[in-house]
């Protein structure tokens, strides 16, 4: 207990004693149950209540509510179908289509290291017929010319077919996606 000037006592404890007992049995916040319960009227009123839910009506409203949203949802289910097989098509598409091209560029590739191989070959022999120096300087003069002539082709179809080939991608990929998502229903 604390003391304050006026000779109030000032409890620390709520449930201490302020006149200075010793109570042993203190008030308690908490009721103590003494109603007992009868488990055979509470099974036989759950029981009721149980058969009373059971004998309970949908509205129709409700249940063509349900029907309507399964149906959707069917409806949803099968164009998220067409859409999967459609995305994987355009897929496979692109994929055999890279093949392929890479597939042509590496033969062409091939060819024109052949090609170059031969030229370089037909140089030397035309080099080893010359009779005297000015003949080969120019046979060579002839072969650098020709080999850049060659060189210039080259580079040229290779611009147009690399931009035949970034047309035709894009154009297959906008065909591809316009199947993927029909016409009005881009988001």
């Amino acid at each position: 207990m604390l003391q304050c000037t006026k000779d109030t006592d000032i409890s620390i404890l709520p449930w201490a004693s302020t006149d200075g007992a010793d109570h042993s049995s203190t008030r308690r916040m908490e009721n103590i149950m003494t109603t007992e319960i009868n488990l055979d009227t509470t099974t036989a009123a759950l029981a009721e209540a149980f058969k009373s839910v059971q004998k309970l009506e949908v509205p129709p409203a409700a249940r063509d509510f349900v029907k309507r949203t399964v149906s959707a949802a069917r409806d949803r289910a099968s164009e998220f179908k067409a859409g999967s097989e459609s995305t994987t098509a355009a897929l496979e598409t692109a994929a055999t289509d890279g093949i392929r091209e890479a597939a042509k560029v590496a033969r062409d590739i091939q060819q024109a290291i052949v090609d170059d191989t031969l030229a370089l070959l037909n140089g030397f022999d035309q080099l080893a017929s010359a009779q005297t120096l000015s003949e080969a300087v120019e046979i060579n003069t002839g072969l650098l010319r020709s080999q850049a002539e060659l060189l210039l082709s080259r580079t040229k179809s290779t611009t147009e077919y690399l931009g035949r080939l970034v047309s035709d991608g894009a154009k297959t990929a906008q065909d591809q996606f316009s199947k993927i998502v029909p016409a009005g229903k881009a988001a």
